[in-house]
This record gives structure tokens, sequence and C-alpha cells, in this order.
């Protein structure tokens, strides 16, 4: 008996040391998990055929950020396009074309660390590098507070939910969006203690309950990265007015797969912000 139970604890001691030591190895390699850049810049708008203006801009803390400015004839509305956590702004020449199809001028950076931005990836330099670009629009660009959309695609979604808790903005919108980094942690690494090891916070569903400007919600029911429920749960903590749409295909390409479904449905809340104005909210619903 003595025997067996020295075995069991020798066991039990071998799995705590083990689950220890992958918990220490996840909090360490954390960083190299969330950001994953690219530094090199293959494409660019012109190979669409689109006019573009190469950006450099310094943020507070003094980090050069590279980003491009795609103008649309006779544009209304800016997209300020915070992407996701992969390559660099030129891996979103497809949403950049379907965004100018749709008369929208847009505005696109590259976080610290990401393409030619200098610097390296962190929580607090992702917001700042946001906040930079949105100052570059309002002084550089001389646009005025309702003219400019946030658009943030995954962690974009967070860092431009962040955003729009700190400006005046038209809208917000979160494509592929989770609640937080913690929650996206536990729902892929249930046994692990996701909220003792975790280093980064991206709590997008504290900011979405603090912005005041109407909110978009798109999310794909097959997206296998940031699970379907989170999108649900961002919406439901999002004020009014509010918009969900639901699109199809993976987390990389629903906005492609779902075609029409997507561009009509951007469209059809592009012509509700025409119309609203916080003074009529409450007559005026999202169709």
């Amino acid at each position: 008996m003595k025997r067996i139970i020295k075995m069991i604890w020798s066991v039990l001691t071998v799995l705590v040391i083990a689950y220890l030591g992958l918990g220490i190895i996840l909090y360490f390699r954390q960083s190299s998990f969330l950001y994953v850049p690219t530094a090199e810049v293959l494409y660019d708008p012109e190979q669409l055929g689109l006019n573009f203006e190469n950006v450099q801009l310094r943020t507070e803390d003094d980090v050069k950020l590279a980003g491009w400015f795609i103008p649309a004839e006779n544009a209304e509305f800016t997209f300020l396009f915070c992407h996701g956590n992969g390559g660099n702004i030129s891996h979103r020449l497809d949403s950049i074309n379907i965004f100018n199809g749709l008369g929208l001028n847009c505005f696109i950076f590259d976080y610290r660390g990401y393409g030619n931005s200098g610097g390296k990836p962190t929580e607090e330099g992702t917001y700042r590098d946001a906040m930079a670009s949105y100052k570059w629009l309002r002084q550089e660009k001389k646009l005025p507070a309702e003219k400019i959309i946030l658009f943030g695609r995954s962690l974009g979604g967070s860092v431009a939910a962040y955003l729009a808790g700190k400006v005046e903005v038209k809208g917000l919108i979160i494509e592929g969006g989770f609640t937080s980094y913690v929650d996206i942690g536990q729902k892929f690494y249930p046994y692990m203690a996701v909220r003792l090891f975790a280093s980064y916070c991206y709590k997008t569903i504290d900011y979405v309950r603090i912005v005041n400007c109407p909110v978009l919600m798109i999310h794909s029911r097959e997206d296998e990265v940031v699970p379907f429920e989170f999108g649900l749960k961002l919406y439901e903590a999002a004020n009014e007015p509010k918009e969900f749409i639901e699109i199809f295909g993976s987390h990389n390409d629903g906005f492609l797969y779902s075609g029409e479904v997507y561009r009509q449905g951007l469209a059809k809340w592009i012509q509700f912000l025409r119309e609203y104005s916080p003074e009529n909210a409450e007559k005026k619903q999202i169709p």
C-alpha cells in the first residue's frame, strides 16, 4: 500500500511539474503566439489600379509607423482600418478593394513591428498606434470626427473598440472579434489556468460597453479561430444603435466567401450612418 501511495504521489508530482512547465512556456511565448508580423510589404494598392498615398507618422512615444491612404471618388466617409495579428497591410488588399468599391476612403496602418513600421508590438503599443493614426486623419487630412469610421478585424477589433471609447467617430465596425484575450485563450486551452498566465488583456467587451457611437458586428458562424459565440456576446454588450451581420466562411476569408451578403450589409449600414445623428437616434432605427 505504501508503495502504491508513493507511486501515486510521484505521478502527481510529475504532472504538476509538467503543467507548471507548460504554463511557464506559454507565458513567455505569448508574444510570438499573439503577434505574427511580416516585414516585407510585397504588394500595394497600385496593383489593383488604385491610387494611394504612402504615409509615415509617429506615435506619442516616438515610434515610426507606415501606412496607406487610399482615396475613393466622392467619398463621404473614411475607414480607419485596424488589421489582425498576422502579416502586414499588404495582406489586406482584398478588403481595401471592397471598401473602395463602396465609395469609402481607407487609411490602413501597420502596428509597430509590422511591415515598414518600427518598434516591437505590445498591447499598449497597438492602442497608441491606432490613436496616432486617428490623429493623423484629423490633423493631416483635416477630417472631422463624424466622417471617420473605425474598422477592426480580429485583434484589430479590440484595438478599434478601445479607440472608439477614447475619441469621437461616426461608427465602429468589429469583424471576427473576440471578447477578451483571456476568454479566447480559455476557450482553446480549457485545461490551463489562462487567467493566471495571461500577460495580455485586450478586453474588447469592456471597451464596447462604453462606446456611444453606432456599432456593427460582423461574424461568421463557421469561424474556426474566433468562435461565433464571441461575436454574439460583443453584440449583446454593445449599446444601441447596433447591427449584426452574419457572414459565411472561415475567419480569414469569410468576407470574400460571403460576397454580396458582406458588401450589401456594409452598404446598408453606411446608408444608415448617413441618416443617423445622436439627436434623432431614438426615432431612427437601423432598417
